[in-house]
């Protein structure tokens, strides 16, 4: 089990260690949950509005205060943590205004019988959340499920304690009723009991491949819904045709945000080869001007990685893949001394089989392919087991939609690096995951989809000899 407990990036230095709950407290937590989802779901929506426009109030008030902490806990530069806060009250804001309608009763076309769908809330909804956004994973599930009606039990990654408890208390100086919003600190070996647990109703994770394999496995066996937004290996191509200098600035962004450590962060650049070159040598002098050091400092440009073992796993990822015959453009190793750091880094000529081809590099390290033409981008950015996003750039429209038909993920940007918006669905395919967050259908994943038949005029209802 990790140790539940706050180890500034940064530096290495422990600052808090938490218990773990033990399992009197945890029924505790769930029996509440249990009781207020049964009061919760027939609150009025006015009240459900006045929550989340109170929670952003409160998110945008302290967003400095709590941009520090989840820069403390797990090294995002704190301009970049601030600007999570409020990206967080603005999923609050989107909901409270357009919540209600989205889980208005939907009418049907019916030959004579009134036809309705519902949009009923489940009940407890257990999330198992990541370290890399403390904030913004929690929220854009969150907000819209207790809209819907739904109660939320958190189980945070454990090198985030402080953030998760933070949110339970913006949640309750919001107005939310006891049993609303609960943090739940315990380690993952107590996340299969919970899914198994009757009061809890759906599961809902974002993390690693492996986490969401065991959740799966779990909300399977209890026969529970679950939303798994899972790793991702996101394709960033660039034709001929594209703003190049535009293009190399947008693509080190989208590969070191967050210090390289995000699900749809850039990973994989796949460049036609009548500009590679360029390309290469812009995107290589760029990422080596960036600025190593205190995510706290205005001038950092990238900060640690959140945990030692992160350090670790690229290091090894790197290693392998150059022993496999990859080059080394830039970078490629830890930074010593105190904290987590590694070095900005670019990789070429990698090989299917080598793990910076194969897996999912969480850090600031990038790998540029090359390619052809259109066809062989296209095929590149699918050959990965991976399917969350991509982005394509280019000034063809007919590229573009060739782009848009075929690259197999859950979002695909033309010309814009990929980004979650409150307003559109979020999710990948294959390993990637399954389900949506945010938009129309991150309110209704945790709502029973509910066809309501009024046979008023004849009495019955359905077609003879149907089920």
């Amino acid at each position: 089990m990790s140790p539940i407990a706050t180890i500034n990036p940064a530096t290495g230095e422990a600052i808090r260690t938490f218990s773990a709950l033990a399992p009197p407290a945890i029924d505790e937590k769930l029996q509440l949950a249990a009781a207020s989802a049964v009061s919760w779901r027939k609150s009025p929506m006015s009240q459900r509005v006045q929550l989340l426009v109170s929670l952003a109030e409160h998110l945008e008030s302290d967003a400095a205060a709590l941009g520090a902490l989840m820069t403390l806990e797990m090294g995002k530069l704190h301009s970049a943590a601030v600007a999570e806060v409020n990206k967080c009250a603005t999923a609050c804001r989107f909901y409270a205004e357009h919540g209600e309608s989205l889980l208005a009763p939907e009418p049907q076309a019916s030959d004579k019988d009134e036809v309705l769908i519902r949009y009923e809330p489940l009940g407890v909804v257990l999330a198992v959340m990541p370290w890399n956004f403390p904030f913004w994973q929690v929220i854009r599930f969150a907000a819209p499920a207790v809209m819907a009606g739904n109660v939320v039990l958190l189980k945070h990654a454990s090198n985030v304690p402080q953030c998760a408890q933070a949110i339970e208390r913006l949640f309750a100086r919001a107005g939310a009723p006891a049993g609303v919003f609960q943090t739940l600190l315990v380690g993952s070996e107590t996340v299969s009991s919970l899914i198994s647990d009757p009061r809890v109703a759906a599961v809902t994770l974002t993390g690693s491949e492996a986490a969401g394999a065991k959740v799966a496995a779990a909300a399977g066996e209890a026969i529970k819904p679950a939303v798994l937004e899972l790793g991702g290996s996101d394709a960033f191509i660039v034709m001929p045709t594209a703003d190049l200098d535009a293009a190399v600035k947008a693509g080190v962004h989208a590969r070191t945000m967050n210090n390289g450590q995000s699900c749809i962060a850039a990973k994989r650049f796949i460049v036609h080869e009548a500009i590679a070159d360029a390309f290469e040598a812009k995107f290589v002098s760029a990422m080596k001007a960036l600025v190593v050091g205190d995510p706290m400092q205005a001038e950092t440009d990238l900060g640690p990685l959140a945990t030692p073992q992160g350090v670790k796993d690229l290091e090894r990822q790197i290693g392998e893949s150059v022993r496999q015959g990859a080059r080394l453009a830039l970078g490629g190793r830890a930074i010593p001394g105190a904290g987590n750091y590694f070095e900005a880094t670019v990789l070429t000529n990698v090989s299917r089989g080598a793990p910076a081809y194969d897996e999912e590099m969480f850090g600031p390290a990038a790998v540029i392919h090359r390619v052809g033409g259109v066809d062989e981008a296209i095929h590149l950015a699918n050959d990965t087991a991976f399917g969350l996003g991509a982005s394509a750039w280019t000034a063809d429209r007919g590229e573009a939609e060739q782009f848009a038909r075929g690259i197999e993920a859950g979002s695909v940007f033309i010309n814009a690096m990929v980004a979650s918006d409150p307003r559109y669905p979020f999710g990948g395919i294959k390993r990637s995951g399954y389900g949506r967050e945010l938009g129309v259908y991150g309110i209704r994943a945790f709502t029973n989809v509910k066809t309501v038949h009024l046979a008023w005029a004849s009495g019955t209802g359905g077609l003879p000899g149907t089920e």
